[in-house]
């Protein structure tokens, strides 16, 4: 009762506001709203994930405790897991960016609710328990769900709604960092890559309110960086890390989809669970610094403590030794995008941004350290590892402006903007130049489904699906129909053209009205459909693409087409009239999406 009470007054709220606020008006209200509680569901995420982690690492205390490592990420996967199969029956539940890219384009930015706490029950399930991966994937996902909410109960339009979500990522990007511009530029370069100054203001607004709401919880900086600013005589050693970042994050691209396939062959998700748990857990135990989302290595690094990789491992007796530090820190980077993949193949929740990170601030620690140690130059080793981070942001995300300026903004370091330009202009170009699509769009754009504002008319006829058109009102003939006895019918129908079937059902070919008529003027009508009927100039099947549809009718210089299934049967007719409304309705939905 009480809850039918509350949808009620909700409603009769939302009538109120139809009538007396214009949706433009009402979008800075909405983004507020969602700025606030994206900042909460940030601040929560981030809250039960480090008291998970706390509680392991140093809530109790046994003897033999740190074996544990070994199964700590095993039990996180398998309880996410568990979490997903027990309560996610309706909905459908998907880790990273690239279901809410989808959604943008394909589902009207309709984000299932589940979102907002799935997130991040998992994400801190995952993570907390030393899965490898990090919180903004499921934070920006927690967001941008409460972004698709509020504009979907208000009524809102889809490029209303989709701003609102674009809002919620924004907010998440900016309360996990503590970085509203970052979270802004975010949301332009990756969710909304055309947009107009009145989407801004909402994006402004909801990002500086999350970051507000997070600084009562969280008031720390994630890291500080004391720099001198950077040297003339360094940037060909930016230029340098730049490209090994470059080639790292095409290894990186590939290595993703390798370990998608290894896990895809695994049907049973507790196998998967075992598999990566297993792998992850020996990963973390030789490797300390794998463990959740590795921000506390590089805090570590950029304060001068070199031997922080090693100094908790089982080669802890020999950090002191630079060849060891540097042998170490080659090891980790590979080792930590491995079990990035790993713990997202097993089924745990959390994505590649904060493992972009620490592998780019690895590389550059391990250039300019051993460029240090080797006597090659004398480089300030904090400088390198914070154009690493923005460099391999940039590269593996194709998302080089977010990359600058995050960095910029979680570190303070400013002085450093050139440095931090080069190394993610070099590393992104070198990453573009092999990969179009960035790793959370590839799959996309494969499918035909992602919304690429840079050939928009492939785009638009990459989203629409022929099955969606196909004409199912011809009047269908078969062969040995006689004229006489469906005339009535042919004369009846508002169409000129016919399918002609055999007598078991398979297509034939065509019968046209002027041929009909023509016959009917000069003869009897006492003939039979099999005396008229012609072949096809061409068919198409059901599930062809719909550039090699309009390829095919200008090919043959026709308006319709038949339309067979897989097993040659007769579906209907598509027509180039079905197609152009469909993409000129298409192109207005993008038009309002852009607006």
């Amino acid at each position: 009762m009480m809850y039918i009470k509350l949808v009620k007054h909700l409603n009769t709220l939302n009538y109120y506001r139809k009538t007396k606020i214009s949706n433009r008006n009402f979008l800075v209200i909405a983004a507020l709203l969602v700025g606030v509680f994206a900042g909460l569901a940030a601040s929560l995420l981030k809250a039960i994930t480090h008291h998970i982690e706390d509680f392991l690492q140093t809530g109790f205390h046994w003897e033999y405790k740190y074996y544990l490592f070994f199964f700590f990420p095993f039990i996180g996967i398998l309880l996410s897991v568990m979490y997903v199969r027990k309560f996610i029956v309706k909905g459908k539940f998907e880790t990273g960016l690239t279901p809410l890219l989808y959604t943008i384009s394909r589902k009207s930015s309709k984000v299932e609710s589940h979102n907002i706490y799935s997130q991040i029950i998992t994400a801190a399930l995952t993570v907390g328990f030393g899965g490898s991966t990090g919180l903004e994937a499921p934070i920006v996902t927690s967001g941008s769900g409460i972004g698709s909410i509020v504009g979907r109960f208000f009524g809102l339009s889809y490029r209303e709604t989709t701003l609102l979500l674009a809002c919620g990522a924004a907010a998440g990007i900016s309360a996990a960092f503590n970085s509203p511009i970052a979270g802004i530029v975010f949301a332009v370069e990756i969710l909304l890559p055309e947009f107009t100054i009145p989407a801004f203001i909402p994006l402004l607004l909801a990002s500086a309110t999350a970051a507000v709401v997070a600084r009562f919880f969280f008031n720390e900086q994630l890291f500080f960086l004391v720099t001198e600013g950077w040297k003339i005589n360094a940037i060909g050693y930016y230029v340098v890390l730049a490209v090994l970042i470059g080639l790292f994050s095409l290894y990186f691209t590939k290595a993703n989809y390798f370990v998608k396939t290894s896990f895809y062959r695994l049907r049973h998700p507790y196998k998967k669970v075992m598999a990566g748990g297993m792998i992850l857990g020996l990963l973390v135990f030789l490797f300390p610094a794998l463990y959740g989302e590795g921000y506390v290595t590089i805090k570590s690094l950029l304060a001068g403590n070199y031997t922080a990789l090693v100094n908790n491992s089982i080669f802890s007796d020999y950090s002191n030794i630079s060849w060891v530090v540097i042998l170490f820190t080659v090891i980790t980077i590979f080792a930590k995008s491995v079990a990035t993949l790993v713990t997202l193949g097993a089924g745990g929740n959390g994505g590649i941004f904060a493992p972009s990170l620490i592998v780019g601030g690895l590389m550059g620690f391990l250039l300019a350290y051993t460029a240090n140690v080797l006597g090659i130059a004398h480089l300030n080793v904090a400088n390198f590892i914070v154009a690493g981070m923005a460099a391999s942001l940039s590269a593996i995300m194709h998302a080089p402006l977010t990359g600058i300026f995050l960095i910029a903004e979680i570190t303070g370091g400013y002085v450093l903007m050139v440095p931090l330009m080069i190394a993610s202009a070099i590393s992104y170009l070198i990453n573009r130049s092999i990969n179009k699509y960035s790793i959370y769009t590839k799959r996309l754009a494969e499918k035909g489904e992602l919304l690429s504002h840079e050939d928009k008319d492939t785009t638009v006829l990459n989203m629409m699906k022929l099955k969606y058109l196909v004409e199912r009102d011809h009047l269908v003939l078969y062969e040995n129909d006689r004229l006489s006895v469906k005339m009535g019918a042919i004369l009846g129908s508002k169409r000129n053209i016919f399918p002609v079937l055999s007598a078991d059902g398979a297509f034939l070919g065509i019968l046209n009205m002027e041929d009909v008529l023509s016959h009917t003027v000069k003869n009897s009508t006492e003939v039979e459909v099999k005396d008229l009927w012609v072949p096809a100039p061409a068919a198409v099947t059901v599930d062809e693409g719909m550039d090699k549809v309009l390829q095919q009718m200008e090919k043959e210089n026709v308006w319709m087409l038949p339309v067979l299934n897989s097993t040659h049967n007769f579906v209907g007719f598509v027509s180039k009239t079905a197609i152009f409304n469909k993409y000129r309705a298409l192109l207005k939905r993008q038009a309002d999406y852009l607006a």
